[in-house]
Order: structure tokens, then sequence, then C-alpha cells
């Protein structure tokens, strides 16, 4: 008997699974809205300069105020960052000529720096960080740096809640890791100044790994193997879905602090319901605990209308059933052991530039929606739906033509499409924007494949492991985003050429990774150099079970 032959007993997919995947499955469609609040949050209204305090805005209308105080750019539109010295009273028409023809008295007059504060545009948002702190001009590259602390908090809170969640369980993870969501969310809402935001949102990137975390291991750790691909796939498009949701919200609630207010607060609901969970009876019996994993599994049977099976359960048929997977846990590896072999080595280098690149440009993209031209709010709708379609596809792909060319294929349109766009006059905002949706959908699509193709290659023994290992460099890869688009006040066009380029390179990176569509899972560092070496061996009904269950487990993690 199998720990899966034991979930079976206990009613397979009943009423419990249904309730518990669908309660863990709630607080996803939120972790979307975090990801990608600073889109929100931190959108750059348009500002200039306030004007100098000897001039009467009783008498004055805003268009002359902007005449007499702001120059021009090289655009012809009024600086952002600069205004005269002493308001140019003679620059109001008097003679029938316009503002716009008297661009060269800009260049006589002297100018300086916006002492009195910036005026902003708030037609689109009734308040920004942006606004509220002046994160402009010199202070410009903050907006970025918060986006760098918030990823960097969910670099962290992967480490710390990932090994936290292995020696303590992952129910007491999740319930503090939606606690800490609720109140460092609440924070961000009420904080009076840009560093105590930071403090904030990382704090919320910690969470956001620790729900995510231990929510898929929840999930996947009391379902039966033969359903996992359904309910995970289901439980990845959630995120998908929270894409969504966040438009409508930010449409609605034009205030950062209430719009954070908004994905934060659920939080505490999530906390409370959380500790209905039960917890995972396949750890409670790998950590010694095999007593508490018999009530949790009889637990279950009552709930699922299967008492009188659940009763049969004792101590002796759970540790049968677990011999496999203790037997699979002897051993001490280390991410060292990701280096040591030459296969493992290229493989596991590979294997880190795909992670890096495609959550890099990911965010590159996904992170900055206001160049694009197009209401933020439409776009954010585009960006999310695009990623049902995508993710389908490559799936499809996946099955059909293998793992490694729709990887790298995925990767290389990607890159493709992203750099084409610096071709793109700025003027063709259409063309602009359906180049940046298809580049996105790759990423999106590369996501998918990562994790299932990721978990095929690395050995049973070491998975986890190399696991945790790809899903930091993707953490790195989010991190670095947002700063190279400082970039551009320097060369124009930089970010574009550097988001392009890091897929490409990672995707032919990827040719150099072995196909495994069709291919047993490796057990051991051995299967894997063997594997290398071109020595094949024929599958085991162990090896056949393995593939099934990861590739299950892993499919759902969409992106």
């Amino acid at each position: 008997m199998a720990f899966g032959d034991l979930l079976d007993q206990v009613g397979g997919t009943g009423r419990f699974q249904i309730v518990h995947v669908t309660l863990l499955s709630i607080p996803v469609l939120m972790m979307a809205s975090h990801n990608l609040l600073q889109n929100f949050v931190a959108a750059v209204p348009p500002h200039y300069c306030s004007a100098h305090s000897n001039v009467s805005q009783s008498q004055l209308s805003p268009e002359e105020i902007l005449q007499i105080t702001v120059p021009l750019d090289h655009k012809g539109n009024p600086h952002r960052c600069q205004r005269y010295t002493a308001p140019q009273w003679h620059l109001l028409d008097k003679n029938g000529s316009s503002y716009f023809g008297q661009q060269w008295d800009a260049e006589d007059a002297e100018l300086q720096g916006c002492a009195d504060g910036w005026s902003y545009n708030m037609t689109e948002m009734s308040s920004t960080i942006i606004s509220d702190w002046d994160l402009v001009c010199d202070m410009r590259s903050l907006k970025q740096m918060g986006q760098t602390v918030y990823m960097g908090g969910v670099l962290v809170g992967a480490i710390v809640f990932g090994g936290l969640a292995d020696r303590y369980g992952r129910r007491i993870l999740v319930l503090i890791s939606n606690l800490l969501m609720a109140v460092s969310g609440t924070g961000v809402a009420f904080s009076t100044s840009f560093s105590m935001y930071c403090l904030f949102r990382f704090g919320c990137g910690m969470a956001l790994s620790g729900v995510g975390l231990n929510t898929f291991s929840l999930i996947v750790e009391w379902i039966p193997t033969r359903v996992r691909t359904l309910m995970g796939t289901l439980t990845g498009y959630c995120y998908t879905v929270g894409q969504l949701i966040l438009a409508v919200i930010a449409y609605f609630l034009r205030d950062w602090r209430w719009l954070t207010l908004a994905v934060s607060l659920p939080f505490y609901v999530f906390f409370l319901i959380a500790w209905w969970f039960h917890e995972s009876a396949r750890w409670l019996a790998l950590n010694n605990k095999p007593d508490i994993a018999v009530k949790n599994l009889q637990s279950v049977a009552k709930f699922n209308g299967h008492k009188e099976e659940g009763e049969k359960i004792n101590i002796k048929t759970l540790q049968e059933s677990m011999k496999k997977e203790l037997s699979s846990a002897q051993g001490s590896y280390t991410v060292l052991d990701l280096f040591r072999t030459p296969h493992m080595r290229v493989m596991t280098l590979s294997l880190s530039a795909v992670w890096l690149s495609t959550s890099f440009a990911y965010y590159g993209l996904a992170m900055d929606l206001q160049k694009f031209g197009v209401d933020i709010y439409l776009i954010q709708v585009i960006f999310g739906a695009v990623d049902i379609p995508a993710k389908i596809a490559i799936t499809i792909c996946m099955s059909f033509i293998g793992r490694r060319p729709s990887q790298c294929g995925a990767l290389i349109i990607a890159g493709i499409t992203i750099l084409i766009n610096l071709l793109v006059p700025l003027d063709k905002q259409t063309v602009r924007t359906c180049l940046a949706v298809v580049g996105k959908g790759c990423l999106a699509a590369s996501f998918n494949c990562c994790y299932l193709y990721s978990g095929e290659l690395y050995p049973t023994i070491i998975r986890q492991t190399g696991m945790g290992w790809v899903s930091m460099m993707a953490r790195v890869g989010a991190m670095v985003a947002p700063m190279v688009l400082l970039t551009g006040d320097y060369i124009a066009w930089l970010p574009g050429l550097i988001y392009g380029g890091a897929p490409i390179i990672s995707g032919l990176a990827g040719v150099f990774l072995p196909e495994t569509l069709g291919v047993p899972l490796p057990d051991t560092v051995q299967d894997v150099e063997e594997r290398g070496s071109g020595i094949r061996s024929k599958p085991s009904p162990k090896e056949t079970v393995i593939l099934q269950d990861t590739q299950a487990n892993l499919l759902k993690q969409a992106a």
C-alpha cells in the first residue's frame, strides 16, 4: 500500500479535498495583486515645477502660470524638472504669439530645479506614492528601488519560510504568512514615509513567498495523484485571474492607500480560515508524528463520509505506506551537489540562465505599463488575459514537440518581439502594445514550462534543492529588472535591448539541456550523468509513478 492508497481510502477527491483546495486557492487570487501592485500605487502622474511664491494664482489661469514658470523640453512639452529662476512675465501672450512659439526664450533664461516642489495632474488617480513623496526628477530612481525591495522580500521569504516549513510544517507557515501579509499590507497603506513604505513592502514580499510555497504544498499533499494535474492547473490559473481582478479594483480605487488596503485586508480573513486547514499527513509521518497524521486522516475520512474506512487506519498501516518516501529521504545533499559533476553542472547553469532571464524580462515588461501610452487599466487586463492562451499553447507544445524546443522557442520569440519593439516609432502605440503582449505571453509560457522541465531534469534525491536554487535565480532576476529601467535615462533604447537580449541568450543556453519528453525521471545524480553520456535504461514502474507525480505537481505553478 502506498500513501496515495490511504488518500483513496479516506475519500480520494471528496468534499474535504474540494473545500480544502478552494479555500487554499482564494488567496492566490490576491498574490498577483501584490506582485503587480506598484503599477498603480507608483504610477507617475504628469508633473511640473510649482510656481514661484510671488506669482498670484488668483489673477492668472493655470495655463498662464505654466507659461511664465516652466520652459519646454526637447519634445515641446512643459519640462518636468526645471523652471525659470524668475517668472518670465514677458512670455504672456500680448501680440497673439503662442507659448510654444517662445521656446527660444528658455535657452536664454536662467533655469533652476523645482525649489518650491511640484504640481501634479491627478486626473487619472487621486494619489500615488510618487505624488505624496515627490519621487520624481532626482528622486525618480526610488520608484524602482521600491519594487526591488519588495522582490528582495520575496527572495528572503522563500529562503526563510521554505526552510521553516520543512521543519515546523505547512499549516503553521500558512497561518503566519497570511497574518504577515495582512499586517504588512496595512502598514504599507498607513506609511508616512518612503522608508516605512519599503519596510512594509519587504514584509509583504516575504509573506507572499510563505503563502505561495506552503499553499501549493498543502494542495498537492492532500489530493490523489490522478487529479493533481487538474487541480494544479486550476490553481495556477488563479494567479492569472488575479491579474484581472487587480485591474478592476484599481479602476475603482484611485487612491493608492485604499487600493493597498483593499488587496491586504482579505488576508485577515484568510488567516482565520487557515485555522481550519489540516496539516499534511505526509509531512507529519515523515517528521515522526504518525499519531497526529492518523488523526488528520481519520478527520478527513469523516468529512468525506468514509468514517468507517478512516477508523481502519492506524500508525502501523501509515508507516507501511510511507516506506518509499522514507527510503528516498535517506542521505544528505546540499546545493553544492548541483555543481559537483559535469552534466549536473551544465544543467544547473543552463536552468539558472533560463529562470533568471524569464523572470527578469517578465517583470521588466509587466512592471512598466505606462511606457506604452495606453490606459494602464486596460493594458493590465490585456497583459493578464494573454496568459490564458499562452499557457494552453505551451502545454500542447510540450506534449507534442518536447520540453526543450518549447522552452527555447518561448524565450527566443519573447526576446525577438521585445527587440522588434525598439524599432517601432513611439507614435505607433497599437503596434508597440501588441508586440509587448506577445512577448509577455511568451514569457508567461516560459514560466509554465520552467517548472515542469526543471522538475523532470533534476534527480529525485536532490529535486527540491534544485527547484529551490532555480527559484532563487528567478527572484534575483525579478529584483534586478526594475533597476534596469533606470538605464533608459542615459540611453533610451538600452532597457529594451537588455530585456530582449537576455531571453534570447538564455534560450540558446537551453539547447544544452537534455530532452525529457517520454524519458523516465532520474532518481540519482548518477542517473543524470548516465543520461548525459547517452546511456539509457528502461523505465521502471517506480520511475513511471515519480514521473506522473512530478509532472502533476509542477505543472500547476503558472508563473
